[in-house]
Formats: structure tokens, C-alpha cells, sequence
């Protein structure tokens, strides 16, 4: 099961690899979608400020819904995903090795990309930082949730709006943790909590969402 993990992970980098426009496509939509906001908006730094948190986490949120559509589409199409999915468990290991290569290739981006962001509404250094932990605590959650969404829709047609149909009110509580912990900051109180409830939302997805992908991959492909 360690080498299946390893081999999946490092196929869908080489993949990402050969193809990199399909990673940096998402952060330029998370960086366009950010600063179309204050053409619409307004150019106040206040509302700007007051609003940079919410903005930062529906553009990582909309942008993982875009690069998560096709996770295991071409697989599906070519055959390999029947072959993957030929052991016991390989279902569950390549649901996870797949959740974990989304999140290195358009997550990670998100995360780095997130301070230029927070720079462009103004927020302070402490902001900043809080953005970038609950990224880093929050992204995961989408990845895995996306994945997900992905398998439950796989081979359907209009499978796209389906599944931002059912994964956007899974992530909803990921969203208004991790945008309430920049706020905090920026309000200045502590983001302790909201992290903690970001880090509880991690590991309940963690322990759930592989497994419920697990089984979308088997019905999907029977």
C-alpha cells in the first residue's frame, strides 16, 4: 500500500509537470478573481481591508473547485483507473495519494500565492500570517472534500456544476473559520479558536473524506 501511495503521488506530479499550465492556471484565477474586487468595490483601503479575508478564501475556494473537476477523469477514460483500483484497499490509498498530489500542486500555490494577496487590500504583517496558517490548514480540506465531490460525479454528464453543487456546502465551515481568523487578527484578538476549529475540520475530513471517496471510486467504476 506504501508503494501504491508512492507511486500515485509520483505519477500525478510527473503529470502536473508535464503539464504546468494546469497548476498555474488556478492562481491566476485565485489573483485575477482578487483584483477584479476592488474594481467593483471601490478603491476605499477600510472596505478593502474589512473584506480581504472573505476574498482570499472564496478565490482559493472557487479556484480549488476548478482544478478539481478532472482528478480522476482522464483516468477514468484511458482504463488506469481500473488497474489502480484492482487490490482491496488500493481504493482508499489512491483517493488519499490523489488528495495529497491536488494539494502539493494547487493548494501549496494557493498558500505562497496568498501574501500578495493579503498585500494588495492592505492587510498588516499579523494578517498576513494568519491568511497563510489557515491556508495551510484550511486548503487540505478543500482538496480532500474536492476529490470527494470529483468521484461522486465521475462520468456523469454536467458532473462539473454537480459537484460545486455538492461540495460548496461541505466547505462552508472551513470558509468562515479561516476568514475569521484573519479578521480576528486584523480586529485584534487572538485566532487561536478559529484555528483550532480549522485543525478539528482537518482531521475529522481527514478520517472521513478518503474513505467516502474510497467508495465513489468503486461505484463509479463497476
Amino acid at each position: 500500500m506504501h508503494a501504491l501511495f508512492l507511486a500515485v503521488l509520483l505519477r500525478e506530479l510527473h503529470l502536473v509537470q508535464r503539464r504546468p499550465v494546469d497548476a498555474l492556471l488556478p492562481v491566476a484565477f485565485f489573483i485575477v478573481c482578487a483584483s477584479l474586487f476592488p474594481l467593483g468595490v471601490g478603491p476605499e483601503p477600510q472596505t478593502l481591508r474589512a473584506m480581504a479575508p472573505g476574498i482570499a478564501w472564496v478565490g482559493a475556494l472557487l479556484a480549488t473547485m476548478m482544478s478539481v473537476q478532472h482528478l480522476y477523469a482522464a483516468d477514468l477514460a484511458d482504463g488506469s483507473l481500473d488497474q489502480l483500483l484492482l487490490a482491496p484497499q488500493s481504493a482508499l490509498v489512491v483517493a488519499l495519494a490523489k488528495g495529497a498530489a491536488h494539494w502539493l500542486t494547487h493548494g501549496l500555490p494557493l498558500i505562497v500565492t496568498a501574501p500578495l494577496v493579503g498585500l494588495m487590500f492592505g492587510l498588516s504583517w499579523a494578517a498576513l500570517g494568519a491568511l497563510m496558517i489557515s491556508l495551510t490548514l484550511g486548503t487540505p480540506i478543500l482538496s480532500l472534500l474536492g476529490g470527494l465531490g470529483a468521484a461522486l460525479t465521475l462520468g456523469l454528464r454536467g458532473g462539473g456544476m454537480l459537484l460545486i453543487l455538492i461540495v460548496l456546502p461541505l466547505t462552508v465551515p472551513a470558509l468562515i473559520f479561516g476568514a475569521g481568523a484573519v479578521a480576528a487578527v486584523e480586529a485584534g484578538v487572538g485566532p487561536s479558536g478559529h484555528f483550532s476549529l480549522l485543525g478539528a475540520l482537518l482531521i475529522g475530513t481527514l478520517l472521513g473524506a478518503p474513505w467516502a471517496t474510497a467508495a465513489a471510486l468503486r461505484i463509479s467504476t463497476d
